[in-house]
């Protein structure tokens, strides 16, 4: 009588038939892929299983976890990009479970026993397995270096201070541009701009102030205010973009003598403004033309011929012969044109520099999408920390991504401090701060009416009192606010046109 025996496929292949060692094989792989680990148990390999199991157990948890929160509040999925913590633990995290993978492939890989598959089942195992491995090895080793990068973008760029809340529920934020350089002595601001936020709709106002505007005051609570207390009113030498030196030479009397110059300058801004800043951009313009260079180029339409000047004749005061010109008509401007195109004030007035500055900054917005960030993330993160400086701390910075994602939707208002609103020689500041209000209640009310239009409650809160400006485009259209008492919409459109005289981002 013959003896039936038990064949196992798994442990002992060679007793089974060719179609079924060529299935088990596949079947091993699958496992792997899916459970790392998971054939080193069906192997009593228990030890090793351990190990590669609870690295696939916590790796299952902690990305159902993600999902379960994301799905519940979008915001978490910015904290995990911007948590300088959390970019840490998934940069060491990424590669224990690529090493795990590729052992426990390899190690499958063994088990399998290539010679007992048939020879058309082994070519294209191999070919499967190679792909698992690249597939394997690849995201995992470009999503390391790139998290790597987020991490370190995140400890360059931004503060580790105390987080502010937002002032009658909007945030002030001060851009500065900064042309310190060869030739010139300390850091002036020489373009300087406040976006004010709503906190909750992301309605945002823009107000542009004129470097060269005198008599600047300063609040009774800031170290300058006892040297100045009648304001900076020492000539036509005392212009708002040196109080940044004033800063400096009181750093001592400052909470951060490191950041003097930036908050004397917050405080002048808020008391010209009436709003409190809470945080400060400062925009190296040397930096920004590599910044520029890392999207790869951007795109407006020019309406005026812009020249690239040459040094100023120390002698004189004049600059030299014009090296050359920014043609009008639909540009396509690296780093360094950019850079002349916002900063070049030759056969220009104040007004047209701020309009080209704010076209620049439209056009960063409208280029910096999804796409050009992965294909250009090592360019962008490399360029960014010599570009930019901020005192916005990394813990917030999720909120605020999540922020830019509300004012990248909305239409932005804005109100230069220039003639025929201001005149920075002579600047009333009271009318300065009553326009600055009224811009935006004006601003709040038609982010009611957006709502309201929507089906969805209105937030009113901060409509007002705590308004603060900084400079931020977003790509949708910008609509200007005149400072005249009384003017309507034919005068908004004629100042619309003109600025579209000027520049403009198609």
């Amino acid at each position: 009588m013959a003896e039936t025996r038990y064949v196992d496929p798994i442990h002992h292949p060679s007793y089974a038939s060719q179609p079924t060692r060529d299935v088990r094989a596949w079947i091993l792989l699958l496992v792997t892929v899916l459970i790392p680990g998971g054939v080193q148990l069906l192997f009593r390999s228990r030890r090793w299983a351990k190990v590669s199991l609870s690295i696939t157990a916590i790796t299952w948890i902690l990305a159902i976890i993600a999902l379960i929160v994301i799905l519940i509040d979008k915001k978490f999925l910015f904290t995990i990009g911007t948590n300088p913590f959390l970019l840490t633990f998934l940069t060491i995290w990424l590669p224990v479970i690529a090493v795990n993978w590729i052992v426990c492939l390899f190690d499958t890989l063994r088990r399998i026993k290539l010679v007992t598959l048939s020879a058309r089942a082994r070519k294209r195992f191999l070919a499967a397995f190679c792909a698992l491995v690249l597939v394997v090895v690849g995201p995992l080793a470009w999503g390391t270096t790139l998290l790597d990068s987020q991490r370190g973008l995140m400890a360059d760029l931004f503060a580790s201070g105390k987080a502010s809340k937002p002032v009658d529920g909007r945030y002030n934020i001060l851009l500065l541009g900064s042309d310190a350089g060869e030739g010139r002595t300390g850091i002036r601001p020489d373009s300087l701009s406040l976006v004010s936020i709503d906190a909750k709709t992301g309605k945002t106002v823009i107000v542009g102030l004129p470097r060269n505007m005198e008599n600047v005051p300063f609040p009774e609570d800031s170290p300058l205010h006892q040297y100045y207390p009648q304001g900076y009113n020492c000539g036509d030498e005392c212009l708002l973009n040196a109080v940044f030196q004033q800063g400096e030479r009181h750093k001592d009397e400052f909470e951060n003598p490191k950041r003097a110059g930036e908050q004397a300058t917050m405080d002048a801004t808020s008391a010209i403004t009436g709003l409190e800043v809470q945080y400060f951009a400062m925009v190296n313009l040397k930096g920004f033309e590599s910044l520029i260079d890392s999207l790869g180029g951007i795109t407006l339409v020019s309406g005026k011929r812009v020249p690239i000047s040459s040094k100023v004749d120390p002698n004189t005061g004049e600059h030299g012969p014009v090296k050359g010109w920014i043609e009008p008509g639909k540009q396509k401007l690296d780093g360094f044109h950019a850079l002349w195109f916002a900063r070049s004030r030759e056969f220009s007035s104040d007004y047209e520099r701020m309009v080209r500055q704010r076209c620049v900054q439209t056009a960063m917005v409208k280029q910096l999408d999804p796409a050009t960030v992965l294909t250009r993330y090592q360019e962008i993160a490399k360029a960014t920390p010599g570009a930019l400086a901020t005192d916005i701390p990394s813990s917030e910075v999720d909120d605020f991504v999540d922020l830019a994602l509300k004012v990248k939707s909305q239409k932005i208002e804005s109100l230069d401090l220039t003639p025929p609103n201001v005149t920075p020689s002579q600047p009333d500041f009271d009318a300065a701060r009553s326009l600055i209000a009224d811009t935006i209640e004006k601003s709040s009310k038609d982010a009611e009416k957006d709502k309201d239009a929507q089906g969805v409650p209105a937030d009113t809160s901060g409509a007002v009192a705590g308004v603060n400006a900084s400079r931020g485009l977003t790509a949708g259209s910008t609509n200007r606010i005149s400072a005249q008492s009384g003017s309507e919409g034919g005068s908004d459109e004629g100042e619309e046109s003109a600025e579209r005289a000027i520049c403009y981002v198609p």
